[in-house]
């Protein structure tokens, strides 16, 4: 039975416009939904408030047990939630296997977190017992995009779950089923009460009001730079938490000992994976300039050789852009770094929404798609002759998101690393990864640090409130 019912997949009328759940390769219409208006996010966050606190006081095991059958749903519907992100985001079916492995993931260890440790006995002066206690936020409100939608959700909506807290969701509309309706339909079979999930896609003034409503004390967000910093400055008005994960403008770095008929595979996946939409995407390739004209001729033949069309019906390597908006930034990215000298080795192209894999040699400070986050699939590739000069360009980004480096020496890997400030560091590997274990997040204009796995999680959705108890009245001098 299908876990989906495009005809009862919103249970709880929304007020705003209606919007077409569009395929991006085929511009087909999937189904239909209603996008939320801020009267509905208000009236969201008045339920999920009154509801948020039975369900902190339910047992930990009790939360632990719902996060463990959404896990176990996640796997159990694979095949039909496989379709929705294949088709509502254009992924390929291996991208979409992926982002349902990592949420039966993010269940589980959310489950785990439910009965962490919650505390600390302190000392203290008095004649009394002193401790620490982690307690629930109340009602967290998550902000998802569109490029890994069903990862994005769920990483903040199972850990805030399982922690106590009710949640407000509010993905792109552009991937609100495979990014928010298709949680909520797993953790309802998975008898999690109602009202503790609400699913709001909608548009910037939805967002606003989420991020304004005093009943919502934690903003998770992950989206671009620009949209965290107004996010960022909103929640710091209402002196609310704001968890941001931004941009990234992420690079790679090759060594002159790197074994290129190793690296180049790793390095057109960085670029290319998704189409290039994900925020870890390896947007910079820094090689040795003894290897270079040799890496950009070869990453070009395999950017070349890459299947490039409709993920649902044909067996590709990338899907489509997931609109013409994000197309043409893309095209206009690439367009304006030839005209500023930079030579186009391999794409360049695109059919519809359909953009060839692309390699940019030639590049510098002055090449838009080197310096800007372009989110698709294009690999630029600038030369160095030394470490140092490696990590002085590696630095120079306002992001500081993913860091790979390439080398058969590991422990040179590590110290150049060292001198790169970036949230993530991956050696002999490309940029874009994750775990539901790991920690996840970027300094500088990617965000406000690592904000997801085990004890970040615990931070991020929870208070720490000081308790004492005395075994009688306090005395005092007056």
């Amino acid at each position: 039975m299908p876990l989906l019912d495009t005809r009862t997949w919103q249970p709880r009328a929304l007020a705003g416009p209606g919007y077409t759940v569009t395929e991006p390769a085929t511009g087909q219409a999937l189904g239909a939904l209603a996008l939320a208006t801020p009267e509905d996010v208000g009236a969201a966050a008045g339920r999920a408030a009154a509801a948020q606190r039975e369900w902190a006081r339910a047992p930990h095991f009790a939360r632990a047990a719902v996060l463990r059958k959404a896990g176990d749903l996640f796997t159990a519907h694979a095949a039909e939630l496989r379709e929705w992100i294949v088709r509502e985001s254009g992924s390929v079916p291996g991208k979409a296997d992926f982002e349902l492995h990592v949420a039966a993931q993010e269940c589980y260890e959310a489950a785990a977190l439910a009965s962490r440790p919650a505390g600390q006995v302190l000392p203290s002066e008095a004649p009394r017992l002193s401790y620490t206690r982690r307690v629930p936020a109340g009602v967290v409100g998550v902000i998802s995009p569109f490029n890994a939608p069903l990862i994005l959700s769920i990483r903040s909506v199972a850990p805030a779950l399982a922690l106590g807290n009710a949640v407000l969701l509010k993905p792109d509309p552009r991937t609100a089923v495979c990014g928010g309706l298709s949680l909520a339909a797993v953790l309802a079979a998975a008898g999690l009460p109602q009202d503790l999930l609400h699913v709001l896609p909608g548009g910037p003034d939805a967002g606003q009001a989420l991020v304004s409503d005093p009943r919502v004390p934690v903003i998770s967000f992950t989206g671009s730079t620009a949209a965290g910093r107004a996010v960022g400055e909103a929640a710091g008005r209402h002196l609310k938490r704001a968890h941001l994960e931004l941009g990234g403008n992420s690079a790679m770095i090759v060594l002159e000992d790197a074994d290129l008929d190793a690296v180049i595979s790793t390095a057109a996946w960085g670029s290319f994976f998704h189409q290039g939409q994900i925020c870890m995407t390896t947007g910079r390739h820094l090689v040795h300039a003894s290897l270079y004209d040799e890496y950009v001729e070869r990453l070009a033949a395999k950017a070349d050789s890459l299947a490039v069309g409709d993920p649902h019906r044909d067996h590709v390597h990338l899907g489509p852009i997931i609109d013409s908006g994000q197309l043409s930034k893309i095209s206009g990215l690439v367009e304006s770094s030839r005209a500023a000298g930079a030579k186009i080795a391999a794409g360049g192209t695109h059919d519809r929404l359909f953009y060839r894999p692309t390699v940019l040699a030639h590049v510098d400070d002055h090449t838009p798609a080197y310096t800007e986050e372009v989110f698709g699939p294009v690999a630029p590739v600038r030369s160095f002759t030394t470490a140092d000069e490696a990590a002085a360009l590696a630095a120079q980004s306002p992001y500081g998101l993913s860091l790979g480096i390439v080398t058969r020496d590991p422990a040179r890997g590590l110290d150049l690393a060292d001198r790169i400030p970036t949230g993530i560091v991956h050696i002999n590997d490309q940029t874009v990864n994750d775990e539901a274990v790991a920690p996840f997040g970027g300094v500088a204009a990617s965000g406000t640090g690592a904000r997801f796995g085990g004890e970040a999680n615990l931070e991020a959705f929870t208070e720490l409130r000081w308790t004492t108890v005395r075994g009688d009245v306090a005395p005092y001098p007056f």
